[in-house]
């Protein structure tokens, strides 16, 4: 399964920067840049809370890292990815930074990082698109909360399981038969199902199998989703608190009504990123990012 993702994240590292470009916001020509909203929300927070030493889990082409940098931050991160950690070195380089800060390792293998659990735990922790592709969510949790000191601060992403009730598509029909009447009789979740194919676009969006024949896609890796309602107890569970969600990549229409205007889409969009965070996030958002703090370290918790 590891495999799987780090083969994909190989083949999609070369315009993963794009993510991130604040001048392609309006460039409808471009896949629209949401990583731009997350990262500012992660630097405006370390930078409010005094944040000095950073650890990535997932460091991708090396964008976020190297923006904590210019924030006067300390940073380091690993990634899966043999070229994601290649391009991140790169992208190091260039803003005059040590590229040995980066390098290869599995954040579900404690010993395949287990330099950075030698030394003085950090300030704070990011881990962008990694919970999607985790078997044990607690166990990476656990092996996150460990690399920080207590009181330190988290900024952990997952894809939004409530937005699949909104984008009337092949995820509103999974959601609702597999996850919603999940135990009901078979008899009524066949009849619900075949309701739905007829009331959703089932076509859409299509499956992403593969990238460019080359790769498994990222419908064919692992990429789960999780419900914004059950993420925050887990987190408290796993030695955690002061939890917020925190919503990114709002839809203001169905996502396949984007291609019938654009323009319109991209601004509104735009314009819903930059409201507080409040209940529309639930359900307009295919992403959020959980904010927390490390408690205390208590009785058996790992140093």
């Amino acid at each position: 399964m590891s495999k799987d993702i780090s083969q994909f994240y190989d083949a999609v590292s070369g315009d993963y920067h794009l993510q991130y470009e604040e001048a392609h916001l309006r460039d409808t020509t471009r896949k629209y840049p949401a990583n731009y909203f997350r990262l500012q929300m992660i630097v405006d927070s370390f930078s409010r809370k005094g944040i000095r030493r950073v650890v990535e889990v997932g460091v991708g082409e090396g964008t976020p890292l190297a923006k904590m940098a210019e924030a006067g931050m300390e940073v380091c991160g690993f990634d899966i990815s043999s070229e994601m950690v290649r391009r991140s070195r790169e992208t190091m380089q260039k803003h005059g930074l040590d590229p040995d800060c980066v390098f290869l390792a599995d954040v579900q293998d404690r010993q395949s990082y287990a330099r950075l659990l030698e030394g003085e735990p950090f300030d704070g922790l990011m881990a962008m698109g990694v919970m999607p592709h985790v078997e044990d969510e607690r166990a990476v949790l656990r092996n996150m909360r460990d690399m920080v000191k207590p009181g330190g601060s988290v900024f952990i992403e997952f894809r939004n399981e409530l937005f699949s009730l909104f984008t009337q598509n092949r995820y509103t029909h999974d959601f609702i038969c597999n996850r919603l009447l999940e135990g009901v009789d078979d008899s009524l979740r066949n009849a619900v199902s075949a309701e739905l194919q007829q009331r959703v676009r089932m076509d859409m969006p299509p499956v992403r199998a593969t990238v460019e024949g080359k790769a498994p896609g990222y419908d064919a890796i692992l990429s789960k989703f999780h419900n914004p309602f059950e993420v925050p107890e887990l987190f408290a569970q796993e030695g955690f608190s002061d939890i917020r969600l925190l919503w990114y990549h709002y839809h203001p229409a169905f996502p396949w009504l984007e291609g019938r205007d654009k323009q319109t889409f991209r601004e509104e969009a735009i314009r819903l990123e930059g409201e507080p965070s409040g209940w529309k996030g639930y359900f307009l958002c295919s992403a959020f990012v959980v904010e927390a703090v490390r408690c205390p370290s208590r009785s058996g918790d790992s140093a």
